[in-house]
């Protein structure tokens, strides 16, 4: 592979000649050969948005010549429509600032900067990484600002109108199903009847709450530590830079997101991360309980309770002919373990800040943004792929509210507790329905007992 040579503070460095990107970012390439994951692109195309618009505050508080700016502004744009992916190549294992991967992006936009104005690839002239790209920047709020950024659009774009669309498939299913009678459990235990229409009313209401505890995050996302540069002072930048850039950010992301009112939590702390994280822990628990519950509902076809259908999508056994297994709810309760897990990790990285810095910044974006996407795609397929096509099986359905020994619930206020365990003893010894032994046992009159027994 034909090199070029790249210098940074430390001294010369041999980088591919094709590389957009320099010095500091191949050194980052040589120190942190971890585990192969780079920064999610959602976050990669946050950072190129806070470049972007800083590049044109820069301009407007004339801190920027103009060809300089609007080829950085270009440059950008280019990362942010994916053009330049493979170009961000640093572990997400690296420094805990993020540091890296804030060089890994400004000398990728120095560099084609300097191609669209000189045609020439790399270098620092005419445009430099550090004094124009980053101009009036820090990667340590910068770093923390795109984490914000990048988990807010996502969760306002894509995880919550997933959400809705799966609370609203929910609704529908709940008002389908309202008049089939059905045994309701507890402990794995037959309980006393309900619907399954107010079984899945149950489902939805846990994922509109999921809703509104995304939602109340918002307002706390929407805080950017930009601004506060190096420990939250705001050493080296314009007073105006941050206010200007941020409103540019919102005016292009369409969120209202605002420079936060204390710079050195913001920097210092990932409290924000931390606690959407806890929000999306939480979510993810209310998914993988209802995706549980419909895969025992579904259980079966003719061994297991089988009150419902869901779709068969593929084939479930390769030595067991004929076997469907459902693929989806498990899919479903593996992303609620793999988002539990991100969590664990979220949270061990937002103790990790000492004075001024958390110093897990890349974990934490990792981790959450995973989560993100994670929970937005499940929550997308168990819709698409099978609550939509849930069918009641009103025939099992029946059948277990006759059989259950918890109709002697019924008899209670009418013959008391002790008589009504009586009861339900005689049905279960003698292998018959609690109806059957009430009537047998002549508790109450035949019309009474039909009575109860229809409710």
């Amino acid at each position: 592979m034909q090199n070029r040579e790249e210098y940074d503070s430390l001294g010369k460095v041999k980088v591919p000649f094709d590389a957009y990107y320099g010095a500091q970012t191949q050194r980052a390439v040589e120190n942190f050969p971890v585990s192969g994951l780079v920064p999610p692109g959602e976050f990669i195309q946050a950072l190129a948005l806070i470049k972007k618009c800083a590049a044109a505050t820069n301009l407007e508080l004339g801190l920027l010549a103009p060809e300089s700016a609007e080829a950085i502004i270009s440059a950008a744009g280019e990362v942010m429509a994916g053009k330049l992916a493979s170009e961000f190549v640093v572990d997400v294992f690296q420094t805990g600032s993020g540091t890296s991967t804030n060089m890994n992006m400004n000398e990728v936009l120095a560099s084609r900067s300097n191609e669209i104005l000189t045609g020439k690839r790399g270098g620092k002239t005419p445009v430099h990484p550090n004094d124009h790209v980053n101009l009036g920047q820090s990667s340590n709020d910068v770093i923390p600002s795109a984490i914000h950024i990048a988990a807010l659009r996502q969760i306002h774009s894509g995880l919550i109108p997933a959400l809705e669309t799966l609370e609203q498939a929910l609704v529908e299913k709940a008002a389908a199903f309202r008049e089939i009678r059905k045994i309701g459990r507890t402990h794995l235990q037959d309980a006393v009847p309900m619907t399954l229409g107010q079984e899945f009313t149950g489902y939805a209401g846990q994922v509109g709450r999921s809703i509104q505890r995304l939602r109340s995050i918002e307002d706390r996302l929407s805080e950017l530590a930009l601004g506060g540069t190096a420990v939250g002072t705001g050493i080296n930048t314009h007073p105006e830079f941050a206010r200007k850039t941020i409103a540019r950010i919102s005016e292009h992301a369409k969120l209202g997101f605002r420079e936060t009112d204390n710079h050195f939590q913001a920097q210092s702390a990932q409290d924000t991360a931390v606690e959407t994280s806890g929000i999306l822990k939480t979510v993810s628990v209310s998914l993988g309980k209802i995706a549980n519950d419909i895969r025992w509902l579904s259980s079966g076809p003719r061994c297991g309770f089988g009150e419902i259908n869901i779709p068969s999508l593929q084939p479930g056994s390769s030595i067991m002919p004929g076997k469907v297994n459902p693929v989806i709810p498990e899919t479903v309760l593996q992303v609620a373990m793999q988002v539990a897990g991100n969590d664990t990790a979220i949270l061990l990285g937002g103790q990790f800040g000492s004075f001024e810095l958390n110093t897990a910044l890349p974990l934490i974006a990792h981790n959450l943004l995973q989560s993100i996407r994670l929970l937005t795609s499940a929550a997308t397929l168990f819709n698409e792929r099978c609550v939509r096509g849930i069918v009641a099986n009103t025939r099992r359905c029946a059948e277990y509210v006759e059989k259950s020994l918890a109709l002697a619930t019924v008899l209670v206020p009418h013959i008391g507790y002790d008589k009504a365990a009586e009861i339900a003893k005689k049905a279960h010894a003698d292998g018959i329905t609690v109806r059957e032994a009430a009537m047998r046992e002549n508790v109450l009159p035949a019309e009474i007992l039909e009575g109860l027994f229809k409710t």
